[in-house]
């Protein structure tokens, strides 16, 4: 599988996601109870993630429709899924923090 971009995290605890050009793509900022709240490049809210059980999480958009979910892998990333349990990618951890996706 191809590389699909990466993520970085930023001051106050914002995640910058960028496509795998360099472009940023959105923005991860933290919520209230450990979820997140999700911004595309242009800074409009596109939906939250809110931790589910065993380190993972579920992701909705701004309707609050599940949309996918985000389980952790073996060594610190995690596997991707549509809302049909179908993977969509991974995550794995880069060299210099943050996270390389696939």
């Amino acid at each position: 599988m191809g590389n699909k971009g990466y993520s970085r995290q930023g001051f106050f605890g914002d995640i910058h996601h960028y496509d795998e050009h360099g472009h940023k793509t959105g923005t991860s900022r933290p919520g209230m109870f450990g979820g997140y709240t999700n911004y595309d490049a242009n800074g409009h809210k596109t939906g939250h993630s809110d931790p589910g059980f065993f380190g993972g999480y579920n992701h909705y958009d701004n309707y609050g429709k599940k949309i996918g979910h985000s389980d952790p892998s073996l060594f610190g990333g995690y596997n991707h899924y549509d809302s049909n349990n179908k993977s969509t990618g991974s995550s794995d951890p880069g060299m210099f923090g943050g996270y390389n996706h696939s």
